[in-house]
């Protein structure tokens, strides 16, 4: 999950003022076959909205109370093909398969909706809070719902396409057989890097550089000072304004981050010019 960024509000006054970004207590939801603007009253005023308990939660760290809308029903007529893409005020592009939020068993998303007047928390001394809407999910660990999706801030969710579709340059070579290390690499990707990076010049995100262009880190770094970066960036470069988070075991096994860094490496000759 995306460490607050120090640039919140500057970017957030700006972000507004860019068409489709709505105003701090407003969501637009964009896609199936419509365009439309939700108050946070009118949400926590639907009829399926219901209070929930978020155990440990990944942003706060302790057990939390919301009062959200079930996605499933938000989204009325997603399909498991399609993607959901949820937009936040600092740049953050959380992507999550729809089909955990239509049928993922007993793990079920939320759209938590910040009560008015009585703001949560801040994510972090001198931020703000994960509000005014934040994706939540009960029982995440039975569908291996990852911490870069819970995004919060949240201002636009988007019904598009899946990222192999819309952004074909981030695809491995054909050739490369599905059960390879690069091939299983850019499934950790997908899931764990491009809600903050871009590859090949495509992508929506726009908190952390490209990864392939003009060179990608397996280059630069190497395979042993990347993964140092990965699973503590502070360990490589000492920066206290970075956003990077670390990714520890429990967020990134060791085989996901070779097979992350394969797809990398691989990634390196299939660079877009």
């Amino acid at each position: 999950m995306r460490r607050p960024s120090t640039l919140f509000g500057p970017l957030f006054a700006l972000l507004l003022a860019v068409p489709g970004i709505g105003a701090a207590q407003d969501l637009r939801i964009e896609g199936l076959g419509q365009s439309r603007v939700l108050t946070a009253a009118q949400l926590r005023a639907r009829p399926d909205a219901r209070d929930i308990l978020v155990p440990d939660d990944p942003v706060y760290h302790r057990d939390m109370h919301y009062r959200a809308v079930p996605l499933r029903s938000l989204l009325s007529g997603l399909t498991a093909d399609a993607h959901v893409q949820f937009v936040a005020t600092d740049g953050f592009t959380g992507e999550v398969p729809a089909q955990l939020v239509v049928d993922a068993g007993r793990t079920a998303g939320w759209l938590a909706i910040e009560p008015e007047g009585h703001p949560w928390p801040p994510v972090a001394s001198g931020k703000p809070s994960a509000g005014p809407f934040y994706v939540v999910w009960t029982d995440p660990s039975a569908a291996g719902v990852g911490r870069e999706q819970w995004p919060f801030q949240v201002a636009i969710v988007r019904v598009t396409t899946n990222l192999d579709t819309r952004f074909p340059a981030m695809l491995p070579d054909p050739a490369v057989p599905a059960d390879a290390p690069a091939r299983r690499g850019f499934a950790v990707f997908k899931k764990d890097c491009v809600t903050c990076h871009t590859l090949n010049g495509q992508g929506d995100a726009r908190l952390g550089p490209d990864l392939n262009i003009p060179h990608g880190p397996t280059e630069y770094l190497g395979t042993a000072y990347l993964k140092k970066l990965v699973r503590n960036p502070q360990d490589l470069r000492h920066w206290p304004e970075a956003k990077m988070p670390a990714f520890d075991q429990r967020t990134l096994s060791d085989a996901d981050l070779d097979d992350l860094v394969a797809y990398l490496s691989h990634m390196a000759s299939r660079r877009s010019k």
